[in-house]
Formats: structure tokens, sequence, C-alpha cells
């Protein structure tokens, strides 16, 4: 070894750089080979004292010894060296006498890296001056100058002063317009003052530093071309910084007409302010308004609407005789999907509409009232003495989401090598539960079959798992933390893990007497200790199971599992899990208990005729588990057990009572499924079930008893909505496709989403709910009676509640939203009657406005409870004006 080699494997940096000052070109070069093959020795090496050690070094002396700039840059940009560089200075040191040529070469080829290669600024800039290339303005450069903008506050100056003495200032700023994702970045110093970003750009612009119309212009196309909230943010406020002149607002009237239909809500509130003030002034043109109002009331943002309704009634009592350009364009605000819209555009036509003496503007507003809700037709036929179109009855359609259909599995691996491919793949990220169970099996059957060969094929995920160790000490050390005080198998890939540690053997040989296998035998066969959790039956069936089947492949391995699941919801055909018994008892094989107590909650019993058939067959089998099988495919046990409504501060929860059919011949920690759900856990909350990918195995479980599932997980998805618990209502979609009884549980899992606070999880309720409907198993009466009460204790907020059913109506389903509302709303109407001063009362207005919108659709008639109240009240609230708008809907006649 190289006296070179030696200083780098001990991490001398300097002596490796006093080394390569010694060498020529050639004799660099040369030690190349050596570096390229410690390099490849540290990548699997792992990362610890040692390896860290000689990586600056080692990136030190790759960067002096290549000769080719694409191969230097390549080095330094490499993801195993990013954490290890030695400072720019060196390396810009250890670069100082190539060429210049080759130099720029190579400043534009780590300019063209990608962001998150971190290429340091310093270097780059360090190799401009070098060089003295054209400034690249690429996005990784500019972002870099950015942060080291950012970065210099400790030298005592500010942005301002920084931008100022900077040589690149021109080039840099014009790309700054052109690079994605910078916001951010120019947020992190102060919004206002030297150091702001864009005070500082426009002090610069005042001073002539920057050129004012072409800053003006980068930033005015900046924000057309849009981008990420925090650019919109920050060039938006440059915009507002630069104070434009009234002759720079003109220039660009095109530019906010753009910007008013496109942009994102505070840009397009932005040029329309400036548009309002040209029109007010008399310098835009009719016309160009008119055209501006088509873009803005079209929009959904509501606060824009009212905003162009007031400019364009500003404009038209400030001169009359825009009336016949002006009105039809207010009248597009008769087809928003907000009523007041509707309203307040059906007041500014009323107050005007006698300006008009053009025949075609005339008609225009006649065919445009087409669109007003029926409330408002009869008015606005008066408004415009004309007789508007009879509201015809229209044969309404549902439209609900096509029932999902579940996927059913492949059959498993062929080969050793195919087994190892999905076992990394569902390694990588969390598998669903088609994945796990389909890698499972794999494994089981390939373990039986060569487990030699299986083992070899699974090298190479082997080493990437944290508990592999290189010898049996290191393993023995990772084994010790596979208990079940300290190990819970809280996903997928846990489970996988726990599997592929039992069969690696890396510890002793797979021998009943060795020390890894009495562990797992004594996890099998002892009852779970410790505290328990709503979750702990759920849990401890799901890794009891694992337990048993790591048990069984260390002393005497399984044919293959009898529960793997025929479809993706957990669902085992009865006809499959006969089969696999029959094949069972031609092998001799013995079972897994565990395994066949899984297969027994997994097979379908909702077909009874095949159900009976696979009995038949089941019980002339001969064996224990055929007659096991038997009669339970021809049991007749009940769907569910007694249910209970308990109350816990806002919260309404449901305790399940036993379920016989589960507590006779089942294992202790299946049996525990049929037991009493536990609501309430006295003392200190013992739950360390936080990972929410374990739902939806969880949910495989009892793949026809999806009430028992939902009862356990009630109070997490709660929590979405009275804890605004992120994420917590995911799990919704998987619930309404899974089977069974959709009782109360099921039911108040999906009020709560319905409430939750974050959109996704308002999505993931409304999937749901959707889901329920289109398979026929929403009790609408159920979930509207539960919202009400919900509603009523506080746990959903009735804003969340309008945005979820507002987004579900608008697939289709206004007939099943209809049905919610109309046993939501008089519970809610009711309590608003003895307390008319409530907080929830814009709230409960929204809720009045999408169902008054499904009533209208629908054509759904008659009375509502305690509705007529709210209307009678006095005022133009959103209430009370919801409130008449619903009663009217649902009192209208319709033409013959």
């Amino acid at each position: 070894m190289s006296e070179l080699m030696e200083a780098v494997r001990a991490g001398r940096t300097a002596e490796v750089v006093g080394l390569l000052d010694e060498l020529t070109h050639t004799e660099r070069r040369a030690l190349f080979p050596e570096l390229k093959a410690l390099r490849k020795e540290l990548r699997a090496a792992p990362w610890e004292a040692g390896s860290r050690r000689a990586y600056p070094p080692l990136y030190a002396a790759g960067v002096a010894c290549q000769t080719g700039a694409a191969a230097v840059a390549t080095w330094i940009a490499a993801a195993d060296m990013r954490w290890s560089r030695t400072s720019p200075a060196l390396s810009l040191r250890l670069l100082g006498d190539r060429a210049p040529e080759w130099l720029a070469d190579l400043t534009e080829r780590l300019a063209e890296r990608p962001v998150t290669s971190d290429v340091p600024y310093e270097l780059m800039a360090g190799l401009v001056r070098l060089s003295g290339c054209p400034v690249p303005t690429t996005e990784a450069y500019v972002t870099g100058w950015v942060q080291h903008i950012n970065s210099l506050w400790q030298h005592g100056d500010s942005v301002l002063e920084r931008l100022r003495k900077d040589a690149y200032l021109t080039d840099l700023v014009a790309a700054l317009f052109e690079t994605a994702e910078i916001g951010s970045s120019l947020e992190w110093t102060p919004r206002e003052g030297p150091n702001s970003w864009t005070d500082a750009l426009a002090r610069l612009t005042v001073d002539g530093a920057l050129d004012r119309r072409a800053t003006v212009d980068a930033c005015v196309a900046r924000l057309l071309r849009g981008g990420s909230a925090a650019d919109n943010r920050v060039f938006l406020r440059m915009l507002t910084s630069l104070a434009l002149t009234r002759e720079e607002q003109l220039e660009r009237t095109a530019d906010w007409l753009a910007l008013t239909a496109d942009a994102v809500s505070p840009v397009a509130s932005h040029a329309q302010s400036v548009l309002a003030e040209l029109a007010l002034d008399g310098e835009l043109p009719p016309g160009r308004l008119a055209e501006m109002s088509d873009a803005v009331l079209f929009r959904t943002e509501k606060k824009l609407v009212r905003a162009q309704l007031v400019l364009l009634g500003r404009a038209l009592t400030r001169d009359a005789t825009t009336a016949e350009v002006l009105l039809p364009a207010v009248a597009q605000a008769f087809g928003h999907e907000d009523s007041e819209v509707q309203e307040r555009a059906l007041k500014l036509v009323e107050r005007h509409a006698g300006k008009i003496e053009n025949t075609e503007a005339h008609a225009a507003l006649v065919v445009a009232a087409e669109q007003l809700i029926p409330g408002l037709r009869a008015r606005a036929a008066k408004i415009l003495g004309s007789a508007l179109g009879p509201v015809l009855p229209v044969a309404y359609e549902e439209v609900l989401p096509p029932v999902p259909e579940p996927t059913r599995l492949a059959p498993a691996p062929a080969s050793a090598v195919e087994v190892a491919e999905e076992v990394g793949a569902a390694l990588a990220g969390e598998p669903g539960v088609a994945v796990f169970e389909r890698a499972l099996d794999g494994l089981v059957r390939h373990a039986h079959r060569d487990r030699d060969a299986l083992l070899e094929a699974l090298g190479p995920v082997l080493v990437r798992r944290w508990w592999h160790g290189d010898t049996p000490e290191d393993a023995e050390t990772a084994w010790a933390r596979f208990s079940r005080d300290t190990f819970h198998v809280g996903d997928g890939s846990t489970g996988l893990d726990l599997i592929l540690a039992a069969l690696s053997g890396r510890t002793d040989p797979p021998t009943p007497d060795r020390k890894v296998t009495r562990l797992l035998h004594s996890l099998v066969t002892q009852p779970t200790t410790g505290p328990q959790c709503r979750h702990s039956s759920l849990a401890g069936a799901f890794q009891s199971r694992l337990w048993e089947i790591a048990y069984r492949l260390r002393t005497d391995p399984p044919p293959f599992l009898l529960s793997t699941p025929t479809w993706s919801t957990g669902l085992l055909e009865p006809a499959e899990l006969v089969d696999r018994l029959t094949e069972y008892r031609r092998l001799g094989a013995r079972v897994v208990k565990s395994d066949f107590a899984q297969a027994l909650l997994r097979v379908r019993r909702a077909d009874r005729a095949a159900a009976v058939t696979a009995a038949e067959r089941a019980a002339a089998l001969g064996t224990r588990e055929g007659e096991r099988l038997a009669a339970w495919l021809t049991g007749e046990g009940a769907d569910l057990p007694t249910s209970q409504r308990l109350t816990s501060g806002p919260r309404v929860l449901v305790e399940l009572g036993e379920l016989p059919e589960l507590q006779e011949g089942f294992l202790a920690e299946y049996r525990s499924l049929g037991r009493p759900t536990p609501t309430f856990v006295r003392g200190r909350w013992h739950c360390h079930h936080w990972n929410d990918d374990i739902r939806p195995h969880w949910l495989a479980l009892l793949p026809e008893r999806r009430e028992l599932v939902a009862a356990r997980l009630l109070t997490d998805v709660a929590s979405a909505g009275v804890d605004d618990v992120r994420g917590a209502a995911a799990v919704l979609p998987y619930l309404a496709e899974s089977g069974g009884v959709a009782g109360e549980a099921v039911h108040l899992c999906v009020a709560y989403g319905l409430g939750a606070r974050h959109p996704e999880d308002r999505l993931a309720a409304v999937d749901a709910l959707l889901t329920l409907a289109a398979r026929g198993q929403l009790d609408a009466a159920q979930l509207g009676a539960d919202l009400g009460q919900l509603v009523g204790r506080g746990a959903v907020k009735p804003l969340r509640l309008a945005e979820s059913v507002r987004t579900a109506a608008a697939t289709g389903a206004n007939a099943t939203i209809w049905q919610v509302l109309r046993h939501t709303l008089p519970v809610l109407l009711a309590a608003l009657a003895t307390d008319p001063a409530a907080s929830s009362a814009r709230g409960i207005g929204e809720l009045l406005g999408v169902a008054a919108e499904c009533a209208e659709r629908t054509g759904a008639r008659g009375e509502l409870p305690h509705l007529t109240q709210t209307a009678d009240r006095r005022g133009s609230s959103r209430l009370v004006t919801q409130a008449r708008r619903l009663r009217s809907a649902l009192a209208v006649e319709v033409a013959a």
C-alpha cells in the first residue's frame, strides 16, 4: 500500500494534500484506481468512525487525481461524498493549476447538477473567479447564491449591501425570476428593511443598480407563470414594493387581465385592485372591464367575485352609458354556484336594467337568467319584463362512483429470486395487504422447498436490514430486541423483518434447543402481558400469527400458508381453503394453529351456497381442521354483538359486547377480537400503535366483520376532528371497501371523518361515504343523526362538514347528501332555536346552502322540521337566506 493510500485510510487530510503536491499529473492519475477501489469498499462498510474518517481525504484525493472535468464533477456531486467533503477552499487549491478552459467546463458541469446534489456555492463561485467564465444562471447556482447571501448575517452588513457589492448582480437577479421554488429561500430573511430581499431589490431598482423596466417585467412574468405559494408571496410582495406608476400599470393591462383570470387568489386580488383603480378613473375601457368580469365571475373564490360585482356596480353608477356592455357581464354571475352571488348580481341588474335600450343586451340577460336558482327566477322575470322558461321536471339520476372491486392475489412467486425481489420491494415502503401476504406466503413456500437457495437469493436484502450483523454476536444482540416487550410488529414491513430474521438463522442452527428458537417458542406459547389499549386485540392477533410462523420456520417449516387471502381485502374463498387443507393432508403437514385460526376468520361465509358446498368437502377430509372448517362455514353466528353508545367530552363512542361465536375453538389472541371493546382505558393510556400503515392489515383480519375493527378505531378517527390530528381518517376508504354489516361504529367513523381538520382526511371520508352508498350499505338516516349529534357536542365543526358534503354532492351524489342532511339539519335548527346567537350559525348556513342545492337538483319536496322558524328570521345573513332558499326549493311546484 502506498504512503498516500495509508494516509487516506487513516484520515490524515493535511498529509494527503502535501503528498499530492509532490506528484505529477501522471502519477496522480495512476493512483486513481486505488482510490476508486477504496471508495467501493467504504460504500459497503458500516457507517462508523473508520469510514467517516477516510472520506474527507478520499474526496480531496479523488478531486486531484482525475483528469476529466466530467469525472471530477461526478466525484464532487456524488451522494456518498456529500456529507464528508473538504472545504471549498482546499478543493480550489487542488484544482488551481488546471487550465482556465478546463475549469470553465467543470464550473458549467457542477452548476448543471440538481439542487439536491448540494454542490457548495463557494466552490462554484471560486471556479468562476479562477476561470473567468460567465457566471452560471442555473437553478443550483442561483439557489446557492441566495443561500450564501442569506448566510452572511454574521458579517454585520445587510442583504442590500451584499447585493450592492456583487459583481454579477444583474445576471443573477435576472436568473432569480426564472428559478423555480426560490421563494422559500427568499423568505428566510425578514420581510421588511435592508435585510429583506424584496425591499433590497426595490432599493437597488430605485438607485439604478438594476434596470427598472426589466425588473418589473420579470416580476410580472414570474407571477403569470405561477409557482409555489412561497414564490407567489415573495414576487407579489416584490411587485408591490416597486410601487408601479400609473403609466406602468396601464402598459401592462393585458397582464393584469390574465392574472385576474388564472393566478392564485392573492395575486388575482392584487391585479383586480389595479384594474379597479384604472376603471374607476376612466382609464379602462368598458369592453376591457367586461372582459375582466367574464374571467373573474367564473372563479370560485367568493371574495374575488363579490369584489368584482362591487366594482361593476360602481362603474355602472359612474357612467350609465356602460350598462349595455357591463350588465351582460354581470349576468355571468347568474350561473355561479353560490346562490348569494346570484342574488347580488340580480340586485345589480335590477338597479340598472332600465338603462338598457339595446335589445341584444336585454336578450343576453334573459338567456343568462335561465341559470338562476328557482327561487330567483320569478324575480328575474319581473325585472326583465320577460317570461322565463318554466322549471321543467327533470328525471334526476344519482351518480355514484363504481363499486370498488377487490383484486385477486396473484399466485406465489415461482422462484426464490422472484421472492427476494418482491420482499425487497415490499420493504422499500409500506406494503399493502396484497403485497405483504403474497411476499409472506412466498417466503414460507420457498423456505420449505429449499431454504439455502432462498437465503442465497435474499442475501442482498438481508444485508440492508437493521438487525443483520456481520458476526453471530452482532445478530444475537439484534435478536434480543425481537421480544414481545421490546419489538412490536407495527406494520407489514416489520412483520417481514421478523420473518426474515427468523429465517436467516444467523445466531444458531434452526433446532428447537437453541436460544433464539426458545425465545420464539416462548412468544408463541405465553400469553401477552403488559398494558393493554383498545388496539391490543387487533395487534395481538396480527402479530401472534407472525410469531408462530417465525417459530415454525426454524423448527418445522409448513409447505405454505392456509390464511393467504384470495382477495386484496383479506377475504378467502372457502373452496380455496378446502383445497389447501386437502394438500396439507396429502403431505402430512402440521397446521400452524394461528394461521388456521386466521384462515377461519377470513373465509367467505356470506355466499351461503358456496359455503355449504365447501363445508361438505371439508367434512369429507376426515381431519380435525376439516371438521372445524365445516362447522364454521355452516354456523349461524350473529353478525354483530350488542352495542352501547358512550360519551366522553365531545366524543360519542361505541362499546361492543361479546361475540360468543369467536369464543369457541379459537386461540386466546383471536378470542380477544370477540370480547367487549375497551372504549375507555383506566389509568395511564398505554398505546404504541401510532403507525397508521397497520390499519388495512387489521381490517384484513376480519374482512367480513369490519364493525369489530371500526369500534376499536373510533377514538383514533375521532381525533381527526376533535384534536385536529392529520391522517387519522386515512383508513376510512379501506373500512368502506371491507365486508360485513356497516353498523354504528362504521357510520360514526365516517361522521367524524367528514368533520376532520385536514382536507385529505375529509376527502378520505367523502370517498368512504360514496363507496358505502354505491354498495347500498349507507344508512343515510343514521349518518345524518350522528352528524347532528356530533355537531351539537362540538366534535364536528359545521363549516368543515359543509365542505365535505359539498364535495360529495359535486360528484353527482345529490340525493344521497340530501338524505343525510335532512336528518342532520332538524337537530341543528332545533338547537339554534334555543340559542339564536350560537357560534355555529354561519356553518349551519353553509349546510343549508348545500342542502338547498341538493333539493333543487333532485326535486326533493316536503317539510323540514324547524326550517320555517329559521327562514322567518329577520335580516339577510347566510343562515337566513339559505333557509329561505331551501324552504322555497322544498315547496316549489314544477310545471306539468
